[in-house]
């Protein structure tokens, strides 16, 4: 009898034993489930998450196809807006005098705003890229404002203006005939202390150097014309195409030359030294950014390097 019940003890022991690790056993294989599970949902909602952040990325370097080539002395930004990806670049560059020429900025930013309604301007061969305000810090002088901007957003026309921080005239800091202290007109103006000293000059020669364009446009004002590009070399055959191109289609002047007064440090007459053909664009007058004659010049300087 004893045995009996020792028996029957052991029976039940057993029976509440496995009891138990079978439901151990299946809610540990239900965890698992549900750890896989959530382990899968969780991957599918990072992978949704990444991708959406990713698809926000692309649209945002989509809607703004820009890049800060540098800054200025008081450290703004000096942006450069690119269109197109083709291998002929050409390159577009206002605001070298800041506010003083105000209008060359502006309409540098009409040009940025034309080609972002109308992409299919540009050819697959070519990228144009435009720096609108290459002394932010003049420009803000007269708009207190970085970056876009209206006419009449414009307080005056300060003479202080067309100079950087540094009281630098940043078209007499380049690599051409330099002098510490140029002309402007009649007036003495510093070149700085030497050639791209200034961190604005310093940034559109590194980006030149690295981007290697294959025709640079630089807006000035106000003489009206179209300016070809030398220092002691000779105007090239390429500039003097590309002069009369731009002029026959906007209806400016050409010039070989630029005569009124003797100018030291040019940014365009550099290009000419490093065999880039460049030209320069003066504007009529300081106030107008004559933008129909402009954009008419500018899309057949594109039409010129598509073929």
């Amino acid at each position: 009898m004893k045995n009996t019940i020792i028996i029957a003890l052991v029976v039940i022991l057993l029976g509440v034993g496995g009891y138990f690790l079978l439901t151990k056993s299946s809610d540990t294989a239900y965890q698992e489930s549900n750890s896989q599970n959530d382990s899968k949902v969780s991957e599918n909602i990072q992978e949704e998450v990444g991708q959406e952040i990713l698809d926000q990325k692309n649209d945002s370097m989509e809607q703004k196809p820009q890049s800060v080539i540098g800054k200025s002395v008081d450290g703004r930004d000096i942006t450069a807006y690119h269109y197109g990806t083709g291998e002929t670049e050409l390159l577009f560059v206002g605001g070298i005098h800041g506010g003083y020429s105000w209008n060359t900025s502006l309409v540098a930013y009409e040009m940025i705003g034309y080609l972002e309604s109308n992409p299919s301007v540009i050819p697959e061969n070519v990228k144009v890229t435009i720096v609108p305000a290459l002394n932010p810090d003049g420009l803000y002088e007269v708009t207190g404002k970085d970056g876009k901007f209206a006419s009449s957003d414009v307080s005056s026309q300060k003479t202080s203006a067309r100079f950087n921080a540094n009281d630098v005239d940043l078209n007499r800091n380049f690599d051409c005939k330099w002098q510490s202290v140029g002309k402007w007109q009649d007036r003495d103006v510093s070149g700085g202390n030497s050639v791209f000293s200034e961190p604005e000059s310093q940034a559109i020669k590194n980006y030149v150097e690295g981007a290697n364009p294959d025709a640079v446009v630089v807006w000035y004002s106000s003489a009206g014309g179209v300016f070809s590009s030398s220092c002691d070399n000779g105007v090239s055959a390429e500039t003097t195409e590309i002069t009369n191109v731009y002029a026959d289609a906007s209806g400016y002047d050409s010039f070989e030359e630029f005569t009124s007064y003797e100018i030291t440090g040019d940014m365009v007459n550099w290009l000419a030294k490093k065999g880039i053909p460049g030209i320069s664009v003066l504007l009529t007058e300081s106030n107008k950014t004559e933008f129909s004659k402009n954009k008419n010049g500018i899309e057949a300087l594109i039409n010129y390097y598509s073929n």
